[in-house]
């Protein structure tokens, strides 16, 4: 008998999920900030130092600078800055939405250090004297724009009047600066240039007993109002010098972000048309519980207040990669249950709860590469761990329970009874319940494959694509960005299309030199090029605007020091070193240590196959390459646990290991039963991460290509790699031991008393 009542809450289920998500999409998708790549903007990264000889740099000051730089981004009226201090003698701001970047690259890094001296550069007065907030645009007698200075005490300034007043005509001048920096500025030096260092330089024929003063110069209206603004803000009590920055023109954000949503409704898209047609009902399901999960994600990352980056697109897209994953392992074992001849319910059933403990475990170990990978990622790829993390909790919500109480609520409504090709599966499949048929037992379509026996076959191709990837690596190295090395990288967008030599003179104009452009880009429209040196930010700004007006489109620039590089090539080995350790540690004790070194070594393998792929194409490797390495970690691991769960599981139902072909027919068993799970994954990511590559943006090109050389790589190395290698453990254990039991025995106790 149907159970409408069942079906009928599942429609009002769905319907009220469904409204309320279309109620409220809307104001989240506006809620949601986005990054500096998405909207344009500019960060740097400052190193502090003293302003003063015997200074400290604690965490006082750096609270104090930090409340300095906040003061001052209110004079570009950014909405919501990011400043944070990172170590013991670094800030961090991010100014997302920023329109003239190299004013605020100026605003950030002047001193705004004021100080009134002589003509011998003696000192006088300084910002101390003047009052909070006394600082005001004002204009002269002759209508120009100037800078009224309201002091704290009359008194002093008339002190000051009547020494500088005393002077011979000619030194009698009272000369204001800005950032004065002693042993390298001088009133001499800076009177004979037509644009001089300081401000002003007015002459002083009396004593002026009064607290206020007035700076004339070559204003316009908007730099005395800035000029004020900043003095009113109060001088940076230390020295700031960059060691990092990033600047993003609005044009790249934009496009960036076009395209990547562009790819990532396509890639979705794709996946829904996959579980749909292979899975069936179950699959219609999964579509579902998909679009909640994408839901979900953006709401709690609204709540959180996160920026949204590039990057972290891409982990909300393969993120749904991992959410079919946890349906696919579910569906998959419904369906075995359905063959052995189980009923619908009974099946369903035992379905969720055999997939319950594989899914959590490769969820948990893919988290934990997340986790490292927020601790010791730069901004960006923060942002994409982030979203990993959010992604990877909210597909086992929705996956496991969501898609369990959807799916639930119509098997036990009864209306799949001797339905079993709604669930992807032949009449002809099925075996009678009396037959008393093992999952162990049940054909597949790989019944042929030999894992064990082509083990030797398998380590031979790896060990000479591993071999051959060193040698190349030896003498061709890996091609590395800034980020690992230093310098500066500036990419253009032009209106028309751009070659090699146009590009070259563009850079020559500044008296630049480079030889490593690379044109790419619909019509040759988009150009990279990467300096050895350095540039300071005067060469940015310039660079910037001669660029912008030029091609039409102001460029994004980045710049690295040699300590920042080195120290994010350090944290990368780290993170890679911290994860591994681990997932050794976790595998250990979830399952067994012969199945933690199986799985490391296929992760070695993998990461390694990667690394010795981009030292092949030079393709450009930069810290999103670190992020996708992560990754790769965590999809592989997530793969290989899957197939680890079922050997285990298999172990279990034999009890005993006592010969080599025990342990061959739990690994081929094994391996064929999650064969056909680990393809459809594999390729709903692939699917994805293809879609990128194809339609997403050039800015994270290269991360998708490591992605999909990566993806290739794990399912070959869960499949031919680990398993093998955990078979040759296991007989090594075998012939120690001479029998292997799998299942602890319980001890049996005697009535008759003991002699």
């Amino acid at each position: 008998m149907v159970k409408r009542s069942r079906i009928v809450a599942f429609f009002l289920l769905v319907l009220l999920i469904g409204s309320t998500m279309g109620v409220t999409a809307k104001d989240i998708l506006h809620n949601i900030k986005l990054g500096l790549d998405l909207q344009g903007g500019f960060e740097v990264l400052y190193e502090v130092h003293p302003a003063k000889k015997g200074q400290k740099i604690d965490k006082e000051v750096l609270a104090s600078t930090a409340e300095a730089l906040d003061k001052r981004i209110n004079v570009l009226g950014v909405s919501e800055p990011s400043i944070q201090i990172e170590g013991t003698n670094r800030i961090r701001v991010q100014l997302a939405g920023v329109k003239d970047q190299n004013k605020a690259r100026e605003i950030l890094s002047t001193q705004a250090n004021l100080t009134f001296r002589d003509v011998n550069d003696k000192l006088m007065m300084d910002g101390s004297d003047l009052k909070q907030g006394g600082a005001k645009q004002t204009f002269d007698e002759q209508g120009k724009p100037s800078v009224s200075l309201t002091l704290k005490s009359a008194d002093k300034f008339a002190k000051v009047t009547k020494e500088i007043s005393s002077k011979p005509y000619g030194t009698n001048l009272l000369v204001i600066w800005l950032d004065f920096e002693e042993g390298k500025d001088s009133f001499k030096n800076e009177s004979a240039k037509k644009e001089p260092k300081y401000l002003s330089a007015p002459t002083v024929n009396q004593v002026f007993n009064q607290n206020t003063v007035s700076i004339v110069g070559n204003f316009t209206v908007e730099e005395a109002q800035e000029l004020s603004s900043l003095l009113n803000a109060g001088s940076l009590p230390v020295k700031l010098k960059e060691v990092y920055s990033s600047s993003v023109g609005a044009q790249f954000g934009e496009k960036a972000l076009n395209d990547t949503v562009y790819a990532g409704i396509i890639g979705i898209a794709l996946i829904y048309l996959f579980m749909l047609f292979y899975y069936r009902f179950p699959g219609f399901i999964a579509c579902i519980s998909l679009s909640i999960y994408i839901y979900l994600i953006l709401l709690i990352f609204d709540w959180m207040n996160g920026v949204l980056t590039l990057p972290g697109i891409a982990a909300i897209i393969l993120g749904v990669g991992m959410a079919v994953d946890a349906n696919i392992i579910t569906y998959e074992r419904i369906k075995e249950e359905l063959k052995v001849g189980k009923s619908i319910k009974s099946a369903f059933q035992a379905g969720e709860k055999n997939a319950f403990t594989s899914i959590l475990d490769s969820n948990l170990t893919t988290i934990l590469t997340a986790g490292v990978l927020f601790f010791y990622g730069n901004s960006s790829v923060k942002g994409f761990a982030t979203m990993l993390i959010i992604s990877i909790l909210m597909s086992f919500l929705t996956a496991v329970y969501g898609s369990r109480l959807m799916l639930g609520l119509w098997v036990h409504s009864g209306i799949f009874k001797k339905k079993p090709s709604w669930f992807g599966v032949k009449k002809s499949d099925i075996h009678d319940l009396k037959e008393n048929v093992d999952t162990l037992d049940l054909p597949t379509r790989f019944d042929k494959l030999d894992f064990a026996n082509n083990r030797k076959k398998f380590f031979s191709i790896s060990g000479i694509l591993l071999l051959a990837g060193l040698i190349i690596l030896i003498v061709m190295r890996l091609n590395l960005s800034i980020d690992f090395s230093n310098g500066t990288r500036v990419e253009v967008m032009s209106n028309t299309p751009l070659t090699n030599e146009v590009v070259t003179k563009a850079f020559n104009k500044q008296g630049l030199e480079t030889d490593d452009i690379v044109i790419s880009g619909d019509k040759n429209q988009r150009a990279v090029a990467r300096l050895v040196t350095v540039l300071s930010k005067d060469q940015v700004a310039k660079l910037k605007t001669d660029f912008k007006a030029e091609f039409g489109t102001e460029p994004s620039v980045s710049t690295v020091s040699p300590t920042v590089g080195k120290e994010l090539a350090k944290n990368a080995v780290i993170a890679l070193i911290i994860a591994s350790i681990g997932i050794i540690i976790y595998v250990s004790i979830r399952f067994e240590l012969s199945m933690a070194i199986a799985a490391i070594a296929s992760l070695l393998h993998d990461a390694f196959f990667m690394v010795a792929f981009f030292s092949i194409t030079r393709l450009e490797v930069d810290l999103t390459f670190i992020a996708a390495v992560l990754t790769i970690i965590g999809y592989s691991i997530n793969d290989t646990i899957v197939t680890f769960d079922r050997m285990r599981e298999n172990m279990h139902k034999k009890k005993r290991l006592k010969t080599p072909a025990d342990i061959a027919e739990v690994l081929n068993v094994s391996i064929r039963q999650t064969l056909t799970r680990s393809l459809n994954t594999v390729l709903t990511v692939l699917v994805t991460v293809i879609v990128l590559i194809i339609f997403g943006s050039e800015s994270i090109r290269n991360f998708s290509i490591a992605l999909f050389v990566g993806l290739m790589a794990g399912v070959y190395s869960s499949i031919c790699i680990a398993g093998p290698l955990w078979y040759i453990l296991k007989v090594r254990e075998l012939k120690k031991k001479g029998v292997i039991k799998t299942v602890k025995e319980k001890k049996k106790y005697s009535d008759q008393p003991q002699v």
